[in-house]
């Protein structure tokens, strides 16, 4: 779980002093002093956390549950840095129109609610206004819970931000209060219309049983979905983004349905995505993420005809739902990780080209949006996998390969496209339409390979945009 890291808000803390209060006169000291009776400060919280923030771009109104594809903030992106950068940054995705995405708890957002009732939506309004700022649809993914929804302490100033403490899930009696804060969140930013509810099933696990708590996690969704439709009917929800790890087909738990040279999906993962689609009180869209390799990491057979398994999730999720519902990969990874959870070890060429593989899989599967994972670093002149240098310096915010593809990829096939056939070399991996061709050549040295009739030449993992 959580194998792309979680990346806190902790550089944004804020240190109070902790003063305790008689209950006669709580209220009156908590505006002059910013704490609570037990000692949970509120100092750097508002109680108007449903105030409108700022200025909606757009009015609210009706919306489809298709957005496109886009990409994730993480810890550090370019709502801060030099001004020259972040504004560099922001012509560049305003030109693109990416869908973005942003967590509200963690990866570069703090505790939104520290103490129940009292909000802190600093660092989250900033990234909604970066948002707005560089023309984007923005989503937000709820997740993850304040401490007091999950056995921890309130309190400004006591958030955390382990991993550990992070990917607990809320407790069932607080259910509730994490409903209504997805409600206030939207009250905040009527004109973010996409939620997905919750983050990879984080802290949804039955001990007892070896699976996962699917009943816990689809009576929690209920109420947010329920929540957020009362704020607004016409808000887009989704679920139940379960990560759709496989394994080596001999493997335990390997499913004997959902299997193919890339591997096995863990059979308790189609269990609980099962739970979910028949007792969900409702959906506009369908959330999943996973890598193409293994759980062990094992890219089968190899990195390129790894990706097929997209193709295969989708199909079977699709299926699943009738087809009635779009698919969105909230993440997808075709690079396995080290063990500070970094993926450095390709050339950014290779890393582009099986990334382009990838995406022409989720395509092929079904999907029509899906939210690159974007790595961001805070300074330094290399960025492997980001999209833009880091924003720390005033030369910062250079656009990067994979923004390159992401961009191109959103424009060319965005949602409700109509592909064609392709008659293709069987070295390259290719995705058409009447007017563009994306072709991405899977080895590692130059070839020269027939594509819809005509020769192309490509360097190795070449990615190549032809116009029909």
């Amino acid at each position: 779980m959580g194998r792309h890291g979680w990346d806190s808000g902790a550089r944004r803390w804020r240190l109070t002093a902790l003063l305790g209060v008689s209950v006669a006169v709580a209220a009156l000291l908590v505006t002059l002093f910013g704490t609570l009776p037990g000692g949970a400060s509120t100092e750097g919280t508002s109680p108007d956390g449903d105030k409108v923030h700022g200025t909606p771009v757009t009015p609210p109104q009706r919306s489809g549950p298709d957005v496109g594809w886009g990409f994730t903030h993480t810890q550090f992106s370019a709502d801060e840095g030099s001004p020259e950068a972040v504004a560099r940054v922001e012509d560049r995705l305003r030109d693109a129109g990416l869908p973005q995405n942003q967590h509200i708890m963690g990866w570069g957002a703090d505790n939104p609610e520290p103490v129940k009732g009292r909000y802190d939506f600093d660092a989250l309004d900033l990234r909604v206004d970066f948002m707005r700022a560089s023309g984007a649809t923005p989503v937000i993914t709820l997740c993850c819970a304040p401490d007091w929804m999950k056995g921890g302490e309130a309190g400004a100033d006591r958030t955390d931000w382990s991993q550990a403490a992070l990917e607990t899930a809320p407790e069932p009696g607080h259910y509730d209060d994490f409903a209504a804060l997805a409600a206030t969140v939207a009250k905040r930013y009527p004109d973010v219309r996409h939620f997905i509810v919750w983050n990879e099933f984080k802290g949804f696990w039955n001990d007892a049983e070896h699976r996962w708590d699917h009943e816990g996690y689809t009576r929690m969704y209920n109420l947010v979905y329920k929540a957020l439709k009362a704020v607004d009917e016409d808000i887009m929800v989704g679920g139940p983004y379960l990560v759709m790890d496989s394994l080596d087909p001999r493997q335990q738990h390997a499913s004997t349905g959902l299997r193919g040279p890339w591997g096995a999906v863990d059979q308790r993962v189609l269990d609980a995505f099962d739970y979910w689609n028949r007792h969900k009180a409702g959906a506009d869209f369908v959330v999943v993420d996973g890598s193409s390799y293994t759980r062990d990491d094992e890219l089968l057979p190899d990195e390129f005809a790894a990706t097929d398994k997209f193709t295969a999730v989708g199909e079977w999720v699709r299926g699943r739902t009738g087809g009635e519902l779009p698919l969105w990969w909230a993440e997808y990874y075709v690079e396995p990780a080290d063990g500070n959870d970094d993926r450095h070890g390709w050339s950014e060429t290779r890393r582009v080209a099986v990334q382009a593989a990838g995406m022409i899989a989720m395509v092929r599967g079904g999907a029509s949006s899906g939210f690159y994972w974007n790595p961001e670093a805070e300074r330094g002149p290399e960025c492997p996998g980001c999209l833009w240098t880091p924003t720390g310096t005033a030369s910062g915010g250079g656009e990067l390969p994979m923004h390159d593809l992401v961009s191109r990829f959103a424009a060319a096939f965005p949602p409700g496209t109509a592909y064609d056939h392709l008659t293709a070399d069987r070295r390259i991996r290719a995705l058409a339409t009447d007017r563009t061709v994306l072709v991405v050549n899977t080895r590692d040295r130059a070839i020269s390979a027939k594509v819809d009739g005509r020769t192309v030449d490509l360097q190795a993992y070449e990615v190549k945009w032809l116009t029909r």
